[in-house]
This record gives C-alpha cells, structure tokens and sequence, in this order.
C-alpha cells in the first residue's frame, strides 16, 4: 500500500485545497492529511478563522482524504516516519526553496518523496481573508 501525506492550515477550505488533495490521492492509495492545531498556527505569527476541531472536519469530510490527524509540530521527518509514508505532497510555490530542498534531503533519508503540485493561482485564505475584510471595510 502507498501512503502519502501532506499537512496545512486549511483555514477557509478553497478549491486550492481541493486541488492538492485530489492530485496527491490519484497517486497513493492512503492520503493521510495533518491539519495544523490553533497554537502551531499562532506559533507561525498568525491566526486561523476557523478553529480547528472545526477545519479537521472539514478535511475528513473530503472525499479525497483517509485519515486526518492533528499537525503538532513543522517536522516533516517524523510525519513521514510516523504515517509509513512513501510520499509527502506539497504546492509548487515551496519548490527550490532552501527550506524545503532541506527537507528533500531530510525526508530521502527515510526513503520518503516530496511531489510538489502545482499552485491553484488566484486562491489562496490569506486573499480570500483580505477580500473579506476590504468588504467588510466598505459597508
């Protein structure tokens, strides 16, 4: 069985999420998500929307998704470890980066494998926050 996993916020759930979900489960048999809890998103500098025992929900609730699990920590290593799996699925604006050509590394030293997909332009939380508040500010 391949095992894959990829990890995210997923605050205000958009199609940019969907996307990457349904690229990474077309090429494992078992996606395994881990959705950020409320303290690593605030240890990040920011703040969710949605709390999370609400955007965990959310996840599972996709049918691309198998399992959903509490994201405690950034180590991609002991995730990887962790979910047995083959297979570590990330957007493509993380590609080339020093950071992630870290984990690369890191992660092949457990026989795991970073796919990047590509980026859904146009979507993102953090804009759709940002037209919400311009929104919200025009009223």
């Amino acid at each position: 069985m391949i095992i894959g996993y990829t990890s995210g916020v997923y605050d205000l759930f958009h199609v940019g999420h969907v996307n990457l979900l349904r690229n990474a489960k077309a090429i494992c048999d078992k996606l395994i998500v881990g959705v950020t809890i409320d303290e690593l998103v605030m240890y990040k500098g920011k703040t969710s929307v949605i709390p999370y025992h609400e955007r965990i929900e959310v996840v599972r609730s996709c049918k691309y998704v198998d399992v959903a699990i509490p994201q405690k920590n950034m180590d991609k290593v002991a995730a990887a470890k962790k979910n047995h799996a083959r297979y570590l699925f990330v957007g493509d604006d993380w590609y080339d980066t020093p950071k992630w050509k870290e984990y690369e590394t890191q992660l092949s030293s457990v026989d795991c494998i970073v796919i990047y997909f590509p980026y859904t332009q146009g979507t993102s939380s953090t804009l759709i926050n940002k037209t919400l508040a311009d929104l919200r500010t025009d009223k």
